[in-house]
């Protein structure tokens, strides 16, 4: 009786295991159901179908995607001499050693007729540039560059080519399938996809006063090779210029950034049209707002940029605004990083004016102001070179809102060395010379002059791109 009692009761437990692994532990051994639908079976077969019709509706996005830009992007061989200096004797004697170095990058075509965009590091100090569109290759001249973007304007000789459609960086969201095409270790034609990861990203890579950073930041894969190359949306439109990567072996590892479209095409526009950028200047610089700069400006909103220097006599002083404002909107655009007030003005152009909302002791107020160029007027700027062979150097006057921002009087940059005198002493890009002896220098033609005929010991004065003074001293 005992035994029959048993052999009941396990039965019983028997039962209840067997509907417990139907109902619940089965279900789960089948990976297209979800968590949140297995208490229920139907949903499976939908849940496959909806799958399936993701991965097609992808795929064909990005065949498209391809389709509609490969076309548009170039691949960019330069070529340059590079001098070196090898004993002290040869600094006096004009002696040195030439060796040819070749580098590549992407490039995409602008318009038609043979405008093509690039980055400006992949054409920099380039003696000669070539530019390769299917089978053909082209011998392409510089029209311009804008190192505060990193931005360069080549043209060739040609008609017929296909530009690229331009998108919107504006509109772009963080999540969006994007395409980077480009030619990464000299592999033409090369598409990676990934998603837009950020946007407004600052890494401070830019070599320029002024710079202009506001990046759409990428985890499609960016190599060497792909700067220049373009960032597509998942129609074939233009959304940026891939320029960086953030990686400790100069490979992929995760992180590319692009100039934002909406950027690039007022740049390039302005190349095209003048030669050079006609970059808007709001007459103040700005930072982010912190913790404790909320603090001390008695507020807890960390929205908005603060006002940290102010332009003697800029536009930002002449409408009212003081060091310690904090911007929150521009003509109605909410500011909320100094990326995104950067970009912003970007896109206007000296002689415009905007509506400026801004914090101070405890209220909202608003102005207008009048943007201006770095002159400090609005009349359209040419850049004007002055090509010293004797110097072996590029030079030009320094503007007078760079001026300001140095805290010097005046004097003249040394743009590009290409070698000669300049070179020899060991002058850095960039380098702006105030004073040679003592002598104030306020023109390209003054400097010439007195390098080419001074004799003696030379004290050469001025700043270099951060501020810094220094100071080169020969015996001539």
């Amino acid at each position: 009786m005992k035994l029959i009692g048993i052999s009941l009761l396990s039965f019983f437990f028997g039962m209840i295991g067997a509907y417990t692994y139907e109902h619940w532990v089965k279900p789960l051994e089948n990976p297209n159901i979800s968590l949140e639908s297995r208490t229920n079976v139907e949903p499976t077969t939908p849940s496959v179908k909806a799958s399936a019709s993701a991965r097609v509706f992808l795929e064909e996005d990005f065949a498209l995607a391809s389709a509609n830009s490969t076309s548009s992007v170039v691949y960019i061989k330069t070529l340059s001499e590079r001098y070196t200096r090898s004993s002290w004797f040869e600094l006096f004697f004009e002696g040195r050693s030439s060796q040819q170095q070749v580098s590549s990058g992407s490039g995409v075509i602008y318009t038609s007729n043979g405008y093509i965009v690039t980055n400006n590091h992949v054409i920099d100090q380039a003696d000669r540039i070539e530019v390769i569109q299917g089978k053909r290759t082209y011998s392409a001249e510089v029209v311009g560059v804008d190192p505060s973007t990193d931005l360069a304007v080549l043209k060739i000789d040609t008609e017929g080519l296909p530009e690229i459609k331009l998108g919107s960086s504006h509109d772009l969201q963080v999540g969006e399938w994007v395409l980077a095409v480009g030619n990464p270790f000299n592999l033409t034609s090369t598409v990676t996809a990934g998603i837009v990861s950020a946007k407004g990203r600052q890494i401070n890579i830019l070599r320029s006063n002024f710079p202009i950073e506001s990046f759409i930041q990428t985890d499609a894969a960016i190599n060497p090779g792909n700067s220049g190359g373009a960032l597509v949306d998942k129609k074939g439109a233009l959304v940026g210029i891939n320029t960086a990567i953030l990686s400790r072996t100069g490979s992929y590892a995760g992180y590319g950034f692009a100039v934002p479209v909406d950027i690039v095409r007022k740049v390039v526009d302005d190349i095209i049209s003048y030669g050079e950028v006609q970059k808007a200047f709001f007459g103040a610089d700005v930072t982010d707002v912190t913790p404790k700069l909320a603090e001390e400006l008695k507020t807890d909103d960390l929205s908005g940029v603060v006002l940290s220097y102010l332009q003697r006599n800029g536009s930002a002083e002449k409408a009212g605004l003081q060091k310690g404002d904090i911007v929150k909107e521009l003509n109605g655009e909410l500011i909320n990083s100094r990326s995104d007030f950067e970009e912003y003005i970007s896109y206007f152009s000296p002689g415009d004016e905007i509506d400026v909302t801004y914090y101070r002791g405890g209220k909202l107020s608003r102005t207008s102001l009048v943007l201006t160029n770095r002159e400090g007027n609005t009349s359209l700027i040419k850049r004007e070179l002055y090509k010293s062979s004797s110097l072996g150097a590029d030079l030009e006057v320094v503007s007078q809102v760079e001026a300001d921002l140095l805290k010097v009087r005046g004097g003249v940059k040394v743009t590009q060395v290409k070698g000669g005198l300049m070179q020899r002493l060991g002058i850095d890009e960039g380098f702006i010379i105030t004073a040679i002896n003592g002598r104030n220098i306020q023109a390209p033609e003054e400097l010439e002059e007195i390098l080419t005929r001074v004799r003696g010991r030379v004290r050469i004065e001025g700043v270099n791109q951060r501020g810094v003074k220094g100071y080169y001293s020969f015996y001539f």
